[in-house]
Formats: structure tokens, sequence, C-alpha cells
């Protein structure tokens, strides 16, 4: 009975399938800071349009990144200090671009998100050290991870929905920032920034406080109502001179520019996002105290030591890494130029 019975309903064994995954990738931490920060009541994100929408934003963004992208990368041998010719890949890693372009721009994604991302294009042959020969910047919004079920470690990346090899061409290159991104912990002052910008346009098209036409005589029609608010708008638009015959009254409401203090809220706002953003408030136009004599030289300094070094060393130390270079060799940005100012 037992034959017949393993004939008809054999055995089957359950086979558990073996999970494999890169190790670079698996070791990679993930950025969970956004929850804690919001379970704590803190920062909200934003978004990049909105960010991009207030001045002090842009020109922080100009400066910091722009900066970034036009310094030069050199390589030295980490033994004796001595400068090594730079790899092609380092200062133009796409051979399709400029190399200024790729770095402002995986600077921004480093400010903005706190990470950057760049795919591999080209590799040289295993004989050849089998190292990256050339890679693009790709924007972190076309960017998803595959995380374990804990949400702690990265098993694999898509692009644009689609797996990518975990080394190799098409790999991911991963620039890992300091802190969770400018988006991630200053939400709530790029919203106020934007109501202020809102608020600032919105006197604009309505210099005078906020209005109400009230009829002393019989009850006017909606269509009559319409009518007599797009004549009055109209006629405000054109001249300076109103008119209201006896059936009408105006009457004010609200508050002015002044009143509210548009100007001086406005600056403070400037000055937030100046801390947030991690630049001198001077390069933003937004010191509200008087400063002491100070020449280029110094307010670069101060860029440099205040602003960049973050960006500077996520760069270089992942450029650094033995898929790029060798192990005896190391990037770093030529600051000499810069810091020289106007000879």
């Amino acid at each position: 009975m037992g034959a017949i019975r393993d004939f008809f309903f054999p055995q089957i064994t359950a086979q558990t399938p073996q999970k494999t995954s890169d190790v670079t990738a698996a070791l990679t931490p993930v950025q969970i800071s956004d929850s804690v920060y919001n379970i704590l009541g803190g920062a909200t994100n934003t978004t990049r349009q909105l960010a991009m929408s207030v001045p002090s934003i842009a020109r922080a963004r100009n400066i910091i990144c722009g900066t970034t992208g036009s310094l030069p990368l050199e390589q030295y041998n980490k033994l004796t200090g001595e400068h090594i010719e730079p790899l092609r890949v380092i200062n133009q890693p796409d051979p399709r671009v400029t190399g200024s372009l790729i770095y402002t721009w995986l600077a921004e994604d480093i400010w903005l998100y706190g990470v950057g991302y760049g795919q591999v294009l080209d590799m040289y042959s295993a004989t050849d050290g089998g190292k990256v020969r050339a890679w693009t910047r790709v924007s972190p919004d076309r960017v998803t991870v595959d995380t374990n079920f804990r949400n702690t470690m990265i098993e694999s990346y898509k692009v644009d929905g689609m797996d990518v090899p975990l080394n190799g061409v098409g790999s991911i290159i991963r620039f890992d920032g300091y802190d969770e991104g400018f988006l991630h912990r200053a939400g709530k002052t790029v919203a106020a920034a934007v109501y202020l910008e809102n608020a600032a346009v919105n006197y604009a098209k309505e210099p005078n406080p906020s209005m109400v036409l009230k009829s002393n005589g019989t009850n006017l029609t909606a269509e009559r109502v319409s009518s007599l608010l797009t004549a009055w708008r109209t006629a405000r638009q054109t001249r300076s001179t109103a008119f209201l015959n006896a059936d009408v009254d105006l009457k004010e409401f609200g508050y002015d520019p002044k009143s509210l203090q548009l100007a001086e809220a406005r600056q403070y706002v400037a000055l937030e996002l100046a801390r947030a953003a991690g630049i001198p408030a001077y390069f933003l136009s937004a010191e509200t105290t008087s400063m002491t004599y100070s020449n280029s030289v110094n307010e670069r300094r101060s860029l440099v030591d205040f602003s960049l070094r973050p960006l500077l060393t996520a760069i270089e130390k992942r450029l650094s890494m033995q898929d790029f270079v060798p192990a005896t060799t190391e990037v770093r940005f030529d600051l000499d130029d810069f810091l020289r100012g106007n000879p």
C-alpha cells in the first residue's frame, strides 16, 4: 500500500529559495529621517518646484551647486601627496556633456534630497582594472529602491521602474550626503516663504486693502453684482480716481502690506532659509545686523567652510573609491583658484 500511495501521491519536498544580493548594495543604509521628523512634529517635505519659486532658495542653489560644479577635480597619491593626472572619467564623466554640468546637478541632488545618483555608461575590461570608464547623472525622482523586510538595507535599484544590474554597465553609483537634504528638513519654512510670495503678488495686483462695495438701494441680481465688480476692478487698474453714486458705498477692511509687516516677514524668512540652506545670510542679502569689513577672499573661504564642504567631501570620497581609482589614489577638488579670488 505504501508503494501505491507513493506512486499516486508522491511526497514533494519544499525548496527554500536562496536569496542573493550584492554586498555593496546590501550594506547601503536607507534614510529614514523623513518619517522620524514627521513623527516628532518636525520638518515636512516639499517639492523642488515650490522651493525654486522662492528667490532666496534659487539664489542659494545657484551659489552652492554652481560653485561646486565649476571646481576642477584632481587626483593625488595618498602616500606621497604627489599630483597625478586625473582620469577623464573624473572631470568629464559623460562624454556627451561637460563635467561641470554633471557635477552642478549632482550637487543639487545631494543638497536637496540628501542623495545623488549616477549610472554607469561604460567600464574598462577586467584586464584593464574593471573600473568605471564613463557615467552620467540620474535624477533622484527616476530612481527607486527595493529593501529588505526590515526596511534597513537596500537590495536592488530601479530606474524608471526597470531593474538595473547591481554592478557593471547600467548599475547605480550612489553619492550619499551627510544629512536628510534641504527639501526634507525645511518644508515648513519653504511653505511660509511661498505664502509670503503669494501675498506679495496679491498686494501687487490689488495695492489697496480688501474692499467691499455696498449697495444702499434695492438688492442687485447676481449678474448685476458681477458686472459692477468687474467694472470697478477694470477702472482701478486704468485710473487712479474713482467715482461712486449715492446708491453705492465703499468700505475697506483688512491690512495693508506695511501694517502686516510683509517686508519684515519676508526678510525674516529669507534669514531662516539661509540657515536651513547652510549658507551665510549675506550671500542672500538676508543679514539683518551690521557686518564688519570682509573682502572677497574671506567671503569665499566662509562659503567653502560653511556651505560647500559637506557637498565637496561627499563627491570626493565617492570618486576616491576603488571602482573609480586605485586604492592608493584619492580625488580632491582644487580650491586654489577659487580662494585666490581675482588676481
